[in-house]
């Protein structure tokens, strides 16, 4: 039934424009690369991993993240309003208030009032890689991952880029990814 409710919120969303034309179920599947890619992530204590969505738009990857890992504390941030308005009464209509947080606002700015909050950071179509790569490693702890879209072919991840931000790329297995291709790295000290 998860997956029913979910198709149902993306489709409202993909008739708003908010999302592409591909499929729904092949945009749950490209998304579900970002849930494997956050497998293993882990924080101190007993705390939920904390994961931010940058410029979630309609949904995606972070509703799909939302209904597979129950376990970690979202926030879809984007900075439409009317993108966010949405985002907030599916998340209402899921029953997810309690663990999913949306943000109307800049990322920008989010990570410089923020830095180091979260444990993860996703990002799917949200900019150009290094401005992608530099909000994500300013927004998560050390030792947290940031998970980013790749394009079909390519590597567009320049080593001195990395060491400047303070970034290494891993490896992280990603069964069953299809033709969804994400760059996974982790925040060093």
């Amino acid at each position: 039934m998860l997956d029913e409710d979910l198709i149902a919120v993306l489709t409202a969303s993909q008739d708003l424009g908010f999302l592409g034309a591909r499929p729904i179920p092949e945009v749950i599947d490209h998304a579900r690369a970002f849930v494997r890619a956050l497998a293993g992530l882990t924080v101190e204590r007993d705390e939920r991993p904390t994961i931010v969505d940058l410029g979630s738009g309609g949904g995606i990857p972070g509703l799909v993240i939302a209904a597979d890992r129950p376990d970690v504390r979202l926030t879809l941030l984007d900075r439409r309003s009317k993108r966010t308005d949405f985002l907030d009464r599916m998340v209402h209509r899921l029953g997810w208030a309690d663990r999913v947080d949306v943000v109307c606002d800049d990322a920008e700015r989010v990570a410089d009032r923020l830095p180091g909050r979260f444990t993860g950071a996703v990002a799917r179509g949200f900019g150009p890689p290094e401005l992608t790569l530099r909000l994500g490693a300013a927004l998560v702890a050390v030792g947290g991952r940031i998970v980013i879209s790749e394009p079909p072919d390519g590597d567009r991840w320049d080593p001195e880029l990395l060491r400047r931000l303070g970034v290494d790329r891993i490896e992280v297995p990603v069964p069953d990814a299809g033709e969804a291709r994400v760059a996974v790295f982790r925040r060093r000290a």
